[in-house]
């Protein structure tokens, strides 16, 4: 990519904390206007508080492409409950799923030179109509490439030249702070059974007994995928003694998702938390992103 390259105008709908502003400024490429549809006021706040010139249009059901400039890139995270093997797989009649539609409204009315819409893992059919709609096939991408994180997710894209990025084989343990308020606790011998099979993932893979909030993980692995929950509790890691655990801190939680150090701070921990699970990993978005001429 060139080192002048710029984009004049960008829109993101659902763009929570500005992960999409994060990524265009780790790949340098210039924005002179970004507009962004949001209705959380925790993740408006933190994005304000970082990129102050951001204009902020509200809900994305009322935003009109006949209001904006020129759009020269589209992105987007549409919600996606209504699509997630985790979920109840509503498809298009959850309301939240049915958002998606609105990204192909204002892609319709806004005529982007480029968009990319990021979503997770879904059944054939659902995506298959998402890749009718867009006139494109997405790029499975999983973060564990360029993060401690197992997080796959699809990309839609008319940028091109998009490939898989290297591996930079992070583990856990590359990204846990040395010191923190977090403190360990003991696995007692009475639990190991049950905590072994409930809570524990024994390899590296994501693959575990028990729902994945629950488990904690291996420094030597990678860590499963954030959730939107709030709860700090909800992910843990394992010392390297094995008999005992702790909470991940809030900036380990950040690093997981290749964001910039203590970017979401500014808000509750419980608000951090859940900000961070709903964003995107950076530097997987940067990969797709750096490839705009």
């Amino acid at each position: 990519m060139n080192d002048t390259a710029k984009i004049m105008n960008v829109l993101s709908l659902f763009d929570g904390m500005s992960c999409g502003q994060i990524a265009l400024e780790r790949v340098g490429i210039a924005i002179d206007n970004y507009f962004a549809s949001e209705v959380d006021k925790y993740a408006i706040q933190i994005t304000q508080k970082n990129y102050p010139k951001t204009q902020q249009l509200g809900t994305v059901t009322e935003v009109r492409g006949c209001d904006l400039p020129k759009i020269d890139l589209l992105i987007g995270g549409s919600p996606c409950q209504g699509f997630s093997f985790a979920g109840k797989q509503l498809n298009f009649d959850d309301p939240r799923s049915a958002l998606f539609f609105e990204f192909v409204r204002l892609l319709k009315e806004t005529k982007p030179k480029y968009f990319l819409l990021e979503n997770v893992r879904m059944k054939k059919e659902y995506q298959d109509i998402i890749s009718e709609h867009l006139g494109v096939k997405p790029i499975m991408i999983n973060s564990a490439l360029v993060s401690a994180q197992n997080r796959v997710r699809l990309y839609w894209t008319n940028i091109p030249n998009v490939t898989q990025p290297e591996d930079r084989k992070i583990t856990l343990k590359d990204i846990l702070e040395t010191e923190t308020d977090e403190g360990w606790n003991e696995i007692k011998k009475e639990w190991s059974p049950k905590f072994c099979k409930n809570y524990v993932q024994w390899d590296m893979n994501g693959k575990g007994n028990g729902s994945q909030s629950q488990r904690a993980y291996y420094g030597n692995g990678k860590h499963g995928t954030l959730t939107s929950s709030g709860a700090a509790s909800k992910t843990k890691v394992l010392h390297e003694d094995k008999m005992s655990y702790r909470r991940l801190t809030v900036v380990e939680r950040e690093r997981l998702q290749t964001l910039p150090y203590n970017c979401t701070r500014g808000v509750s921990n419980t608000q951090r938390c859940g900000m961070i699970g709903n964003g995107w990993t950076i530097d997987a978005v940067a990969h797709i992103l750096k490839n705009i001429k």
